[in-house]
């Protein structure tokens, strides 16, 4: 007896291993995925040495204004990795309003001009009669499904989208690019328009190269009536602890026939927002982030009077919120941004356009409402 339990407790401790050792392994796999392919250095540096924000000697991109980060002044609490682990304390109390859609939702023919937030910065715009997805992320924010979950719900679910003509990616933050989506759309009649270097990524979760459009800062694309333009913001890339600056970030010009509007994608406050309005201005409508703010990180994100200064410096009519209220990026209330948004527009006389996540509307015709004040 004695010795056939010294064999069985050999032999559990050798099973218990093994379990661990194939579930690390599979974990390291996964997140591989979601991390997504890069280009080898040779092919970096003959790709995009010519251009003035990409430096050879550290083989990455460089922001128009240097990425700081003050641990001292982070405010709302401590701002390390393992937060995006928990429950965000700054999450709504109540489930967010919003309106469920389904592919029954969407004409067969896009409308010549419309637009659907989908939370954070995930959006779907109907222009010219062409229909453009842009940073469609659906679930959470990180490369396991227990980091940085949504504090609210999407409206619309991947497998619900209708057809999609184009699909934007502004940069490869997990909050922006979405793994599984980017599968999902890979065999798909799509045009794909993505920064510098992110092409590779699409790739690999078998986008064809064919389908990809890699735009350099002021690079142009056309689709039919659209012409579609990436241009600077100030920010950083990356999405695991080597790749940080591999590849580009961009906003981006989406001109139709009639439409002129922009998509500010991440960014700090800096001098492109003028040169922007200057060059590709005017627009009649701005979707600008604004959230994700913190002391610690000024510019890395718009500050709330930063998002009113910059609508102003881009020459837009009307201003449409985005990335906020969908995940705790910045250690602090997911109202608090659009708050100090709306008071701060409805002082300098700029329209906003606030749909409830899902809801339809023709930006300038369409009325919206304080949502996020709850009744």
């Amino acid at each position: 007896m004695f010795i056939n339990f010294r064999m069985n407790k050999k032999y559990s401790l050798s099973l218990v291993v093994t379990v661990v050792l194939l579930a690390l392994g599979g974990t390291g796999c996964y997140v591989n995925n979601q991390i997504g392919k890069l280009k080898s250095s040779d092919e970096r540096l003959g790709a995009y040495s010519k251009h003035a924000y990409y430096s050879p000697e550290k083989n990455e991109f460089v922001s128009p204004k240097e990425i700081v980060y003050y641990e001292e002044k982070v405010t709302g609490g401590k701002s390390g990795f393992w937060r995006f682990f928990t429950k965000s304390p700054n999450a709504p109390v109540y489930e967010l309003p919003r309106q469920v859609l389904t592919k029954k939702d969407f004409s067969g023919v896009p409308s010549p001009f419309a637009a659907y937030w989908l939370g954070h910065s995930t959006a779907i715009i109907e222009l010219d009669g062409k229909r453009i997805l842009i940073d469609p992320v659906f679930e959470n924010a990180g490369p396991l499904p227990m980091i940085a979950k949504r504090m609210s719900v999407s409206p619309l679910h991947r497998e619900e989208l209708p057809a999609v003509d184009i699909v934007i990616i502004t940069h490869d933050h997990y909050d922006h690019l979405e793994t599984e989506t980017m599968k999902f759309l890979a065999d798909k009649n799509i045009q794909f328009i993505v920064p510098l270097a992110v092409g590779a990524r699409l790739q690999g979760w078998g986008v064809p190269k064919d389908k990809i459009a890699e735009l350099a800062w002021h690079q142009s694309v056309t689709h039919g009536s659209l012409k579609i333009t990436a241009a600077p913001t100030v920010h950083y890339s990356g999405r695991s602890y080597n790749d940080r600056n591999k590849t580009l970030w961009a906003s981006y010009v989406i001109k139709g026939k009639e439409k002129n509007l922009y998509w500010s994608g991440d960014t700090g406050y800096g001098e492109h927002f003028k040169e922007i309005g200057s060059k590709y201005g005017p627009f009649d409508l701005a979707f600008m982030e604004i959230d994700a703010w913190n002391n610690g990180w000024p510019n890395t994100h718009l500050f709330p009077e930063q998002v009113v200064k910059a609508t102003r410096e881009v020459d837009a009519k009307l201003l449409f919120p985005i990335h906020f209220s969908t995940f705790d990026l910045a250690l602090h209330a997911w109202d608090e941004s659009i708050n100090m948004v709306a008071e701060l527009a409805a002082r300098n006389n700029i329209g906003l356009v606030t749909p409830i996540m899902g809801q339809k509307v023709v930006p300038g015709i369409t009325p919206t409402e304080k949502w996020w004040v709850r009744k």
